[in-house]
């Protein structure tokens, strides 16, 4: 039996329409027609995919001899997939849609948390506002802890709402008819604004340092001036990110669903690792942030440290990807 008899035979007998299996398959209708029309053969790649969602073995599909169904070998790991069903997907990017707002928020009360201390530090060294030092860096840092409470709580709270769904990061798994299509088709209606909210982000980002040579343009030796125009550039910074995060949890959420990006079948069996070097980088980002803001009480300088942090992040999850990818090969 040729391999376009075999295919076809699973298919009906796995209850699919070539549509179907073409959904599964990522490609298009044609080309299973033609699969099973002998008209052409499918790529390793696709044989391997073909081997897994049957559960048979290469040999049963590429060798003309070996006709006996029985002969072939079941995947026990193609059987055990989690399938994810229409109603779930939307439940999914629902949830994923509302939380991104809570996230963005959260994100920001922490962006934005020290004003409250910079504006108060400076003003406790102008007579004329009589505030203390102590009293000052007391209520500054008390307004620091509200607002960061505030935001790991929010973490926390969308953290629950969504972990039900933490499969679809981790684990390699299946989509019923109609998932794939119906995600690529709401991903492509939302590439535009994706795009659109980078583009914004991007730009608050860049114009965040306009406020501070203002402050030094118009009186370059009064830190109050310059405190208000570093709060102003953090609250840029802050807007900036929420864009940056609205859009990208909703962007992940369409890639998650469809195995894309970063959460390829290859990726997630490098997750824990990445995951893990993720974590600890940003622990001790703010490690480093913590320590030297409290013991140089340089509030109006320490938030470098997140700048330094965010660009070098980048170079160092390329890196930790290439270790990984390395040993693994």
């Amino acid at each position: 039996m040729i391999f376009a008899d075999k295919l076809t035979q699973l298919r009906k007998k796995a209850g699919w329409s070539q549509e179907e299996l073409a959904e599964q398959m990522n490609v298009t209708r044609q080309s299973v027609s033609k699969w099973e029309g002998a008209q052409s053969v499918p790529d390793l790649e696709k044989i391997l995919r073909l081997s897994e969602l049957f559960g048979v073995s290469t040999d049963y599909l590429l060798k003309d001899e070996i006709e006996d169904v029985e002969c072939y070998t079941s995947s026990n790991e193609a059987s055990a997939l989690r399938r994810v069903s229409i109603e779930e997907a939307n439940a999914f990017l629902s949830v994923k849609a509302k939380t991104s707002k809570s996230i963005a928020i959260a994100t920001f009360l922490c962006i934005v948390s020290p004003v409250c201390l910079f504006l108060l530090g400076a003003m406790s060294e102008v007579p004329e506002y009589g505030l203390k030092e102590n009293v000052a860096g007391g209520i500054g840092m008390i307004i620091l802890i509200i607002l960061i409470t505030i935001a790991a709580a929010i973490f926390i709270s969308s953290g629950r709402k969504t972990a039900a769904y933490g499969y679809l990061e981790k684990e390699v798994f299946e989509t019923e008819y109609g998932v794939s299509g119906m995600v690529t088709e709401r991903k492509v209606q939302y590439n535009k604004t994706h795009t659109g909210n980078n583009i914004i982000g991007t730009t608050l980002c860049i114009m965040a340092i306009i406020p501070l040579f203002v402050g030094v343009m118009m009186d370059e030796n009064n830190d109050l001036l310059f405190m208000k125009m570093l709060s102003v550039s953090f609250v840029f910074i802050g807007i900036g990110v929420v864009f940056f995060v609205r859009s990208g949890i909703v962007w992940a959420s369409y890639e998650k669903l469809l195995q894309e990006g970063d959460y390829t079948k290859e990726k997630k069996k490098n997750s824990t690792v990445i995951e893990a070097i993720s974590v600890t980088y940003w622990l001790i980002a703010t490690a480093i942030y913590l320590g030297y803001s409290f013991l140089t009480n340089n509030w109006e300088i320490s938030w470098i440290v997140w700048v330094v942090a965010g660009v070098a992040f980048p170079a160092v999850m390329s890196i930790s990807n290439l270790i990984n990818r390395q040993k693994g090969e």
